[in-house]
């Protein structure tokens, strides 16, 4: 019979060792497991393709802006070039020479002695004289004198007229060429009708 002390240390001895065994480490073989190729290589294809349409559509969109802008800028020339026309074509009409000269060929005159209006009094001071055309200022200057160089004086040249008999009579040679110069005509026109047949 076995002591009643002896049991507990059997069982306790028991339960270590199994304990002991379940707690040293092993390898574990690798379980080697292929992950299928198919999804793999179709995500890879997608990529592919996604990223050269993004491409292609970037290179598109790109292009279109560049021809937009080319085409702003042309316009944006066109407009430039017309407005500087514009600014030319008002500073010529303003100008104060332009004025003058149309308001001369309307009739207005320039007076030669201004009067002026004292607001304050509503009187005028200065001599008011009615205003003629002959009294206008000249607005352009006279013309420079040419020198004698390139105004020379004209050369007069006398060409002495011909003498002329009686209108009436006629030489021979006279007959002769009027009589070849209607014989012509005719000559020509008989060749043309030859030439049709």
């Amino acid at each position: 019979m076995s002591s009643p002390v002896l049991q507990p240390r059997t069982r306790v001895s028991r339960l270590a060792q199994e304990a002991v065994d379940k707690a040293r480490l092993t390898v574990v073989p690798r379980v080697r497991s292929r992950a299928p190729r198919v999804p793999f290589v179709t995500l890879v294809s997608l990529v592919l393709v996604g990223g050269i349409v993004g491409l292609l559509l970037f290179n598109t969109s790109m292009q279109q802006a560049s021809f937009s802008a080319s085409a702003l800028q042309t316009e944006a020339d066109t407009l430039a070039a017309r407005e500087q026309t514009l600014r030319m074509e008002l500073d010529d009409l303003r100008n104060p020479q332009r004025v003058a000269e149309q308001a001369q060929s309307m009739g207005m005159v320039i007076p030669a002695a201004p009067v002026f209006l004292d607001l304050r009094t509503g009187k005028t001071t200065g001599v008011r004289t009615p205003s003629t055309p002959d009294q206008s200022i000249q607005l352009e200057p006279p013309a420079p004198p040419k020198p004698a160089i390139l105004a020379p004086a004209p050369t007069v040249v006398e060409v002495p007229a011909p003498t002329t008999t009686d209108p009436t009579t006629t030489t021979e040679a006279d007959t002769q060429a009027t009589a070849g110069a209607d014989s012509k005509p005719q000559k020509n026109k008989q060749a043309r009708k030859n030439r049709n047949r």
